[in-house]
């Protein structure tokens, strides 16, 4: 009698889940699970037209963080959550020149996530953009900050601005991820994701002192007053046999003067050298703009120039910004 063929054992099917991941994949994973219960789709409509998009809950009590050009001008909409939950939401504030927006829902909401400090992002970074768009809950991707100090102008009536150190990434940003949270790999958020900027560029509003000051307002007044100067300014290098003399590198190089404005009044010139503003160092546009709020409204400022060679004081009073300005 001939022997029994031996059979081969059949394995077990692999359990994918079980599977070892990569660190990079651990990352990544852990952020969206971290973040997704936490990011809502936002649904709006205004004008008979239906807008949405994302916003990310940041307190305890149902406050939410999105774009002010996804709610536009609507007083309220409806907001859903990875888990199912659905409910209405009210706006709070927006503030169109930061393109930043505060409402709060009208029941329930999951916990919030942290808020993190764009200010110590470096290129490079891996940063993870989380976004729930058009209720598909879990929209995730991942890239590295590919540069930092990006400008992004913003428009509210005839008023133009500047929203200062925009986040440029190559995480891909979906349609409907406006609103949604940009975060390092701690799942600290960072950043409100904005704008597509091109293909594999996408733009997040930074979440750092100015914006917080910004957030604050909103959810305490619905609105942010500004301080109006009238300049434009660009960075330019201080000239080099004063840099050692003047203890900085760089100032700002008045561009224009708006007729009429308090820059105009106090005598600034387009040329001048600005060096200093309220006994601080300038060096970049952001500079003076940090300084721009409601308690610099009416307010005397001074601002040192470098003018011809020679050392000019004067003294500005910064007005409110209007939509007419």
């Amino acid at each position: 009698m001939s022997p029994e063929p031996i059979s081969e054992p059949v394995p077990e099917p692999r359990d994918p889940a079980a599977q070892p991941l990569d660190a990079y994949s651990r990352v990544v994973s852990a952020v969206a699970g971290e973040l997704t219960p936490r990011v809502a789709s936002l649904r709006v409509r205004q004008s008979g037209r239906e807008g949405s998009g994302s916003a990310v809950t940041f307190t305890a009590d149902g406050f939410l963080l999105t774009n002010a050009h996804v709610v536009g001008g609507a007083r309220g909409g409806q907001a859903s959550f990875a888990d199912g939950t659905t409910t209405s939401f009210t706006v709070v504030g927006t503030d169109p020149l930061s393109d930043l927006a505060v409402v709060r829902a009208d029941g329930g909401t999951p916990g919030p996530v942290t808020l993190g400090d764009s200010d110590g992002l470096v290129v490079g970074q891996l940063v993870v953009a989380v976004g729930n768009p058009l209720g598909l809950a879990g929209s995730v991707t991942a890239g590295v900050v590919s540069a930092l100090g990006r400008s992004l102008p913003t428009r509210s009536g005839n008023a133009v601005r500047v929203v200062e150190d925009v986040i440029q990434t190559d995480a891909a940003l979906n349609p409907g991820n406006s609103g949604g949270a940009l975060a390092d790999s701690r799942g600290h958020v960072v950043g409100i994701n904005t704008a597509v900027a091109g293909i594999g560029l996408g733009l997040a509003v930074p979440i750092n002192s100015t914006t917080r000051r910004i957030i604050g307002a909103l959810m305490r007044d619905g609105r942010v007053r500004r301080a109006f100067l009238g300049l434009v300014a660009v960075p330019v290098p201080v000239p080099a046999a004063l840099r050692d003399r003047l203890g900085q590198r760089e100032a700002l190089r008045v561009a224009d003067v708006v007729a009429g404005s308090p820059a105009a009044r106090a005598g600034l010139r387009r040329g001048d050298l600005v060096l200093t503003a309220g006994g601080v160092p300038v060096s970049q546009a952001q500079s003076l703009q940090r300084l721009m709020f409601a308690e610099a409204i009416g307010r005397p400022l001074p601002i040192t120039v470098l003018r011809n060679g020679a050392m000019v004081d004067v003294i500005t009073e910064p007005v409110e910004l209007s939509a007419e300005r």
